[in-house]
């Protein structure tokens, strides 16, 4: 984990036979760098089932291999895991709620916003409601969209993933929402706030704002998407505050759960899958917080999350005798 590549290819308005050119020149130059045991990717921005598909038919076809182990997010029929899509998002949610009940809360009655409108927000919206929260505002990368009633979440699948629309495509249909006119999701007053769109996107005034307005938490489903500014205004306030590298972990931990089914041949059910990634999410937490603990920083999250990434990866170093 935690490498990172991409390209300069926009796919926004190109065909589907663009995109799957694109994506068989792409592991063209990439596949010799892939394997079970040697690097594994997955999906991110722009990068969905279509994307992965197009992907590992072009490593199989160039292999001569059927290595399903090799990518992750794959389709159902051809190697994916249940819950793969949802994951990120529900992840976010679980840690985060693990977050509120330290405080003796939970998300129930909780008004939640969620950044972005792509896998990580929309499943982050619907574990929310399954919590018994209401989520009243999402986002993309044209505006974002208030509905005091509580986002409609089949409305906003068929727009997202089924047509692709925008956030204003929503508010031509629903009666209740509103198209922000002015500033950002952030000026939305909300119990909870979900950054699940993408980097930097919650600086520091939009911080202060959030606090001004109440927030008691925020968990970071996308990566990195507060800056340190914004950070510390949040760690100052008291605000309970979960680091992506801890929060949004369940996507990549049901990366390893759908490469456990490869490896076995075998293929779980939704709700044992679902019921897998809620024990990693909880104990995530539960490594992070009592690490927070141990270092005198209690419900320090970052604090919590570097220590414990370190400490995992110079323990590793020291039994492999590189240090």
């Amino acid at each position: 984990g935690g490498g990172k590549g991409g390209s300069d290819f926009d796919p926004r308005g190109k065909s589907d036979s663009e995109v799957m050119r694109f994506c068989q020149s792409f592991m063209t130059e990439l596949y010799r760098h892939l394997g079970v045991y040697t690097d594994v990717p997955a999906g991110d921005i722009g990068v969905g089932g279509r994307e992965i598909g197009f992907m590992f038919g072009q490593y199989k076809r160039i292999t001569n291999r059927y290595e399903s182990g090799v990518l992750t997010g794959k389709g159902i029929a051809w190697g994916g895991s249940l819950v793969r899509t949802e994951a990120t998002g529900y992840g976010t949610v679980v840690f985060a709620n693990e977050m509120l009940k330290t405080k003796g809360e939970t998300f129930d009655g909780k008004r939640v916003t969620v950044s972005g409108s792509g896998n990580v927000a929309i499943y982050a919206a619907e574990k929310v409601a399954q919590l018994g929260g209401t989520v009243i505002g999402f986002s993309d990368s044209s505006g974002y969209v208030v509905d005091e009633d509580g986002i409609d979440l089949d409305l906003l699948k068929q727009i997202k993933e089924v047509e692709r629309g925008r956030v204003s495509d929503y508010v031509a249909r629903r009666s209740s929402a509103k198209l922000g006119e002015s500033g950002s999701i952030w000026d939305v007053p909300v119990d909870v706030a979900l950054p699940c769109a993408t980097q930097n996107e919650l600086n520091g005034d939009q911080a202060t704002t959030l606090v001004k307005n109440g927030v008691m938490a925020v968990a970071e489903g996308a990566n990195m998407p507060t800056t340190p500014e914004g950070i510390h205004v949040f760690q100052k306030a008291g605000v309970l505050y979960a680091p992506g590298k801890a929060a949004n972990a369940g996507g990549v931990a049901t990366s390893a759960l759908e490469m456990q089914q490869n490896a076995s041949r075998d293929s779980w059910d939704f709700e044992y899958t679902e019921e897998r990634l809620t024990d990693i999410m909880v104990n995530i937490h539960e490594q992070v917080a009592e690490t927070a603990d141990t270092y005198d920083m209690p419900g320090d999250y970052v604090v919590g999350a570097n220590i414990t990434g370190f400490e995992k990866v110079a323990k590793a170093m020291q039994a492999f005798g590189l240090v």
